[in-house]
């Protein structure tokens, strides 16, 4: 089981997939492209009011959202304006291409990089983590985050570079960061995404 400390606006929800094969090896089918360039039929969009009830949610716990630090949602949106999101690997694609219509940050793991057990808590104020190559890091405080034994690794903003998927991932575990306030856009936004996830032979397993 996966520990969650209560929170009185987000409203998490879990995915956890497996691959017979590495990432590496599989192609994100066109459906999965067409939705991440835009071009696609969205089962769900984003809207003011999501974009406003995800970043009071994270300002619950002190963290501001804004320039650098906006959530990955509204960060993938501005990207999607200079043009099609690039493919990465069917597993971070599904992610990108759900997030950004949904306006739900989301975040996707490599689950055997990281050591178990898992739980989603807020982090202390001196918390940081790497998430990206070069080596740069960002600021935790306030942020709700995934973390496993060693640490934070995955939260609603910028996603650890040490649990990150690479072409040789097999285990993923996503984490939808919803809002309590957006209950049925949460649920719909989770099933879209499990339903990409099936359609792409993607295997939808129990933790």
């Amino acid at each position: 089981m996966l520990e969650i400390e209560d929170h009185p606006t987000l409203d998490v929800q879990l995915i956890w997939a497996h691959t017979e094969t590495d990432l590496g090896c599989l192609d994100s089918p066109q459906s999965v492209l067409g939705v991440l360039a835009q071009e696609g039929s969205a089962v769900v969009s984003s809207t003011a009011e999501v974009r406003k009830q995800v970043r009071e949610m994270l300002r619950f716990h002190g963290y501001k959202p804004a320039g650098r630090g906006k959530p990955a949602s509204e960060y993938l949106a501005k990207m999607a304006t200079k043009g099609p999101l690039n493919s990465i690997n069917i597993a971070v694609d599904i992610c990108n291409a759900v997030s950004l219509h949904s306006g739900l940050p989301i975040s996707v793991i490599d689950v055997d990089k990281a050591r178990r057990p898992f739980q989603i808590k807020t982090a202390a104020a001196e918390m940081r983590y790497v998430f990206n190559p070069s080596g740069q890091e960002m600021a935790l405080k306030g942020l709700p985050c995934l973390f496993d034994s060693l640490g934070p690794c995955a939260n609603p903003i910028k996603d650890s570079q040490r649990t990150k998927t690479d072409e040789f991932t097999q285990n993923t575990l996503t984490v939808i960061w919803g809002v309590r306030g957006l209950p049925e856009h949460t649920l719909r936004t989770r099933d879209w995404y499990l339903e990409l996830l099936t359609r792409s032979g993607i295997e939808v397993v129990p933790d």
